[in-house]
């Protein structure tokens, strides 16, 4: 699947999307995984810094809460005129723009800082999109990113639970499989049964690759780890029944902080 084929998936899921991510389905998201990443992110307070794969723009207005300078980007047309009316009525100083991370239209070093939540797995050429990104940040410069954690969403996963509805393990396979953009269909777990009978699910490209593939694309875009996080609820949360829980067994989400060498 080329880079289009994914921009069309993407600009069909945006209304559902951004509708349904204001609503608060998007759990896992609002209550672990953004709330982990901006734990682990370093300050960013007066730092320009590129947003990739903004979707509707929730992060990124939270970058610049924390007074980063932050230009966004994203390759879906409606994300990008829904996040940049709420930037209208609640200005912050964000620049959206409709672009590919896989080309990015910036010079040379010309950010600080780079994130990407839960974004370049949905990428055809995650390994070019990691050059892009490290040919326009400055030396000592970092990208810190979120991504399915490919030991535990592999192309097979199934969440086993207890009488309780409490997970109790996590059923993975085809880990070394190549699924080459391999459309899921799905739904936010927190969308109610009686709704899904009148709404679309999300058909989302897939390109699974090991945590071995993740480490070397990182290290020849010429980033160094520096550090990593696997979000969870941990013991006794009382998240039965939801995505949240699934997180006390094993991490759903993988965040990575690499930073640009100096030449």
């Amino acid at each position: 699947m080329d880079a289009r084929e994914v921009a069309k998936h993407w600009e069909a899921n945006a209304e559902g999307w951004t509708c349904q991510v204001r609503q608060g389905l998007d759990v896992f998201r609002d209550q672990l995984n953004s709330p982990a990443f901006f734990a682990m992110l370093p300050p960013v307070r007066g730092l320009r810094g590129l947003d990739v794969g903004c979707g509707e723009g929730a992060n990124t207005r939270q970058l610049a809460r924390l007074g980063a300078r932050v230009v966004a980007i994203d390759v879906a047309p409606t994300f990008i005129r829904h996040a940049a009316e709420v930037e209208k009525t609640q200005p912050l100083g964000l620049d959206y723009q409709v672009a590919d991370a896989m080309a990015l239209p910036f010079g040379p070093s010309s950010f600080d800082f780079a994130t990407a939540f839960m974004s370049l797995m949905d990428m055809p050429d995650p390994a070019r999109a990691l050059r892009e990104v490290s040919r326009v940040l400055r030396p000592g410069g970092f990208l810190q990113f979120s991504i399915l954690h490919p030991c535990f969403a592999p192309p097979h996963r199934r969440v086993l639970r207890n009488s309780n509805g409490e997970a109790r393990a996590i059923e993975v396979g085809g880990y070394f499989d190549s699924t080459d953009g391999r459309v899921d269909r799905w739904w936010f777990s927190a969308l109610k049964t009686e709704d899904r009978k009148t709404v679309e699910p999300f058909c989302t490209p897939i390109f699974h690759r090991t945590l071995s593939g993740w480490f070397t694309i990182v290290g020849m875009a010429g980033l160094v780890v520096e550090e990593l996080g696997e979000p969870t609820v941990g013991a006794g949360a009382g998240t039965s029944g939801t995505v949240l829980d699934e997180t006390r067994v094993a991490p759903l989400s993988l965040h990575v902080r690499a930073f640009k060498r100096w030449a």
